[in-house]
């Protein structure tokens, strides 16, 4: 007796282009994920999306009488539903797509000027993946973001380190380094974690997946809204307390001893479980030249990606976490680095900067299982 088949992905797209619509439509299609109506732009969109009830939105960002940042938010408001943005790969579209995940929505594909027709039906773009992980997504949590983020920075926890460094241990300036790895709902959430952070923080590296051209505009977004400095990461660039840097879109990036202190090398190279930059490239380095000194997050997104490179991590002895299934947008990173024994909490995103600051209190070496009263440090999948 054969299982029963899943039930196919719906999808309404929202496009003023009429060779757009139908070149998406064909590559879902082809996929299997069905498309149940498209639409020309957002007024002509809105009793489709009402009467149909799709699984997943795809919204162009560019069109007449509505644009696609104010009807996502209409949506969102309204009939939440995954959406995910469909803009160019431009300045300008790179700087409203972050809004549109700022806004609510789970993803994003960049479409060119010229070549759509091909760049469509290229294996190795993500549009389908993107749009079956928009499929899967957490509209609770997506719904709670707004409610936690923090508009002022956290203090740091009373009191000194527990104990001094162990000999021998990295001479950077707090004695730590935090490595963080996100990739689908990751913009919203990474911005909750560090408008909470204050500008004493360790040093703090960062992978988002992401194609080139965003995080320049994703890092620019993020420094003009915390306290600490956040700027995309350039090569040979050291790691300094009250400083985040995030990989660039389309390299990877590894952390490297330099002296006594920490540098980060921004590097080519292949695609590690089909992202540029990984998060395991990351976790494995930071493993490898930080050890006890360091401390690990991996947090909401699709995949496997930085789970088994936070396990290098926690193995290296490093204090490691993975953010809990209820504040994810996409439960897959955080439930396989859990699955793996890599972290030792378990944290909802409110918890995670509170957590960072209290582990960066700790000598390295040293583990504390519950950093937070009433946190849940059970490592089974949930």
């Amino acid at each position: 007796m054969t299982a029963p088949r899943a039930p196919r992905i719906r999808v309404l797209i929202v496009d003023d282009s009429a060779v757009v619509r139908k070149h998406l439509s064909e590559r879902l299609e082809a996929a299997g994920i069905e498309v149940v109506a498209t639409a020309s732009d957002p007024l002509f969109a809105w009793p489709k999306l009402r009467s149909l009830q799709p699984d997943v939105l795809v919204l162009d960002v560019e069109m007449p009488r509505m644009d696609g940042i104010s009807f996502l938010k209409e949506v969102m408001a309204e009939q939440p539903t995954p959406v995910v943005m469909c803009s160019t790969l431009t300045e300008a579209g790179c700087a409203v797509t972050l809004q549109a995940l700022a806004a609510g929505a789970v993803g994003f594909v960049t479409k060119p000027k010229a070549g759509l027709k091909s760049f469509l039906e290229d294996p190795s773009n993500d549009l389908v993946d993107t749009v079956r992980s928009a499929a899967r997504a957490n509209l609770g949590a997506l719904g709670a973001l707004p409610q936690v983020a923090r508009t002022t920075p956290l203090a740091l926890p009373p009191g000194g380190p527990a104990t001094a460094p162990p000999p021998g241990a990295p001479g950077i300036p707090g004695g730590r380094v935090i490595a963080m790895g996100l990739s689908t709902g990751g913009v919203q959430s990474i911005e909750v974690v560090l408008r909470a952070l204050p500008v004493q923080t360790p040093g703090i590296v960062i992978v988002q997946h992401m194609p080139a051209g965003f995080t320049a505009s994703l890092a620019a977004r993020l420094n003009s809204l915390c306290d600490i400095e956040v700027a995309e990461a350039r090569h040979g660039e050291r790691v300094l307390p009250g400083r985040a840097l995030i990989a660039p879109g389309g390299r990877h990036m590894r952390l490297r001893r330099q002296g006594s202190q920490f540098a980060v090398e921004v590097v080519d190279g292949p695609l590690i479980n089909h992202h540029r930059p990984s998060v395991d490239v990351l976790f494995r380095s930071v493993a490898q030249q930080a050890g006890a000194a360091a401390i690990g997050v991996i947090m909401t997104g699709m995949g496997d990606d930085g789970a088994r490179g936070l396990r290098d991590m926690h193995d290296a002895g490093a204090l490691t976490a993975a953010q809990d299934q209820a504040s994810s947008v996409v439960f897959g990173m955080p439930k396989e680095a859990i699955r793996l024994g890599a972290a030792d909490a378990v944290l909802p995103l409110p918890e995670i900067a509170p957590w960072l600051l209290q582990q960066a209190r700790v000598a390295p070496g040293q583990r504390v299982a519950r950093a937070i009263s009433g946190v849940s440090t059970d490592t089974s999948p949930h």
